[in-house]
């Protein structure tokens, strides 16, 4: 299984996600380095844990559509490649990204939040359009209640709208609770993992939020998660590099 360190941004700094509550985002303090640049945090990423890539959450681009491109290339430069979320809900918004992304030689795939798309024709459009291994369908959820902004979709079930995304084209799907993150309590996600690993076989999935330690990857791995989500414990050094590549198989 990948371990996928996670960069949340605010203000040019690397923040500390609690709860889904983004009021509360404070600087990032980590045994790892001191401060909270997105630089240095992307390079301790690399010098401590060998890692390759990094899921990093834009959120004055999510919240406001203020791209930090600065700490984008910032973190790409430490040798990161970024699986990006900044807010994308449809196709322009998307191609005002990618763009982006290419004059600054930044090295990205594109995560579609289900908190920020505009609608299942979009979704759709951006498949199609986007080339699909190039684009990862996050299902965001908060206490186990989907997050959107479509109509109709706050009723469904976390399964049904990872149904449509299937439909859609999705091949690699994030499963976060916003209310795990930063909390150290768990992944409560893991028994929907279990059923989307069933239901779809060759799915990529990748879930997070919540990991304490060794023993909540081992957990999400035997649920058929390809891929984890870590950020607070890689700080706290609840998670070592022994741990990373326990997990990892590296």
């Amino acid at each position: 299984m990948q371990i996928i360190p996670v960069i949340d941004l605010l203000g040019g700094q690397v923040v500390r996600g609690i709860g889904g509550r983004r009021s509360e985002y404070r600087p990032i303090e980590s045994q790892l380095v001191a401060g909270s640049d997105p630089g240095a945090i992307a390079a301790a990423f690399v010098k401590h844990f060998g890692a390759t890539t990094c899921y990093v959450a834009d959120l004055d681009a999510i919240e406001r559509g203020e791209f930090d491109v600065a700490a984008w290339k910032a973190i790409a430069d430490a040798g990161l490649r970024l699986w990006l979320d900044a807010g994308i809900g449809s196709i322009e918004r998307r191609a005002c990204v990618s763009d982006w992304c290419r004059e600054y030689l930044i090295d990205a795939e594109f995560v579609i939040g289900s908190e920020t798309l505009e609608s299942e024709q979009e979704l759709a459009r951006l498949v199609d359009q986007g080339q699909a291994q190039r684009l990862i369908f996050s299902l965001d959820l908060k206490a186990g209640r989907v997050l959107s902004r479509i109509v109709g979709w706050p009723t469904l079930s976390p399964m049904q709208i990872a149904a449509r995304a299937v439909d859609a084209g999705v091949s690699r799907l994030i499963v976060l609770d916003l209310a795990d993150v930063g909390t150290g309590g768990g992944t409560r996600t893991l028994d929907l993992c279990r059923q989307l690993r069933q239901k779809y076989s060759r799915l990529e999935l990748i879930a997070g939020g919540g990991v304490r330690r060794l023993d909540d990857l081992k957990r999400m791995a035997d649920t058929g998660c390809t891929a984890a989500l870590v950020a607070s414990a890689l700080h706290d050094g609840r998670i070592t590099r022994a741990d990373w590549h326990a997990a990892s198989g590296g």
